[in-house]
């Protein structure tokens, strides 16, 4: 991936997000693929949810990819040299199942001073129109909507929220990607996925990616991973795993979960209408 040039630079200033962005050989990812599709062989066949969140602090092939150059350089080029890695997780749909992504901006629960982050959803597997592939709605970043509880048990987001209001989805653009391929999208940016009605599953992992200067609001300190530049001091950093699935990796997971997840449920109570 070569460094965005202005006139991509400003396209996600206008429209909020930045696709499709080549970052790796589809054979690479292939790769990728069965090395997960082998971590969940050995864990009963998946990955649990709470191992998905921030999941790159227990894998390495993971803690490697959230700094892989390949995705950091068109991402410094939006936010800057500074970089840390505040999140990282899976979002994968099999065929038939119900689970999607109601409407909705990353802001609601990410709690940061301020708006300057992005996620860079890299496509694992084809995503497309069929199989629920994400959709968003462009220009849409321009401050923060009000949200709910969708009371939807196959709502994939932590704190189930939806955007408080009717979206008019004739103005959606649907992200299709092939394996390899990755976009880009602002933080306040509303988007959100259907359900997998495709004969193929979808395998996503978005890595949720801040300003290095930024801070947390509110009362809990959380942790993220610096991938890029220097510490401005923050947030606690975090280690990369020894191993996959390393005993001492395991054993600071569980706290920096707890934390991340208080974190979470606080700043979805706070913008629920």
């Amino acid at each position: 991936m070569t460094r965005l040039d202005a006139g991509r630079i400003e396209a996600y200033r206008r429209d909020g997000y930045l696709t499709p962005l080549s970052a790796f050989e589809p054979d690479e990812m292939a790769d990728h693929l069965a090395r997960l599709d082998a971590i969940q062989a050995k864990r009963g066949g998946r990955l649990s949810p709470t191992f998905n969140i921030k999941a790159h602090l227990l894998i390495p092939q993971l803690w490697d990819l959230v700094r892989d150059e390949r995705i950091l350089r068109p991402v410094q080029d939006i936010l800057g040299p500074d970089l840390l890695c505040w999140a990282a997780s899976f979002f994968m749909k099999e065929p038939g199942e119900p689970q999607h992504v109601p409407w909705h901006q990353d802001a609601t629960y990410w709690g940061l001073s301020e708006p300057r982050a992005l996620t860079a959803w890299v496509a694992f597997s084809a995503s497309g129109s069929e199989n629920g592939c994400m959709r968003v709605l462009p220009g849409s970043h321009a401050g923060t909507a009000p949200h709910r509880d969708s009371n939807d048990a196959w709502n994939m987001l932590p704190g189930r929220e939806e955007i408080a209001f009717n979206v008019d989805e004739s103005q959606a653009v649907d992200i299709i990607l092939r394996p390899g391929e990755m976009s880009l999208h602002h933080l306040l940016l509303i988007h959100g996925s259907k359900p997998n009605a495709g004969g193929t599953r979808r395998v996503g992992f978005a890595i949720r990616y801040i300003a290095g200067d930024l801070t947390q609001t509110g009362s809990e300190r959380v942790s993220a991973t610096l991938v890029s530049g220097r510490d401005h001091g923050g947030f606690d950093l975090e280690s990369a795993p020894e191993d996959e699935f390393h005993p001492a990796a395991l054993q600071r997971h569980p706290d920096i979960v707890r934390k991340w997840m208080r974190m979470v449920s606080g700043e979805v109570s706070k913008r629920r209408a």
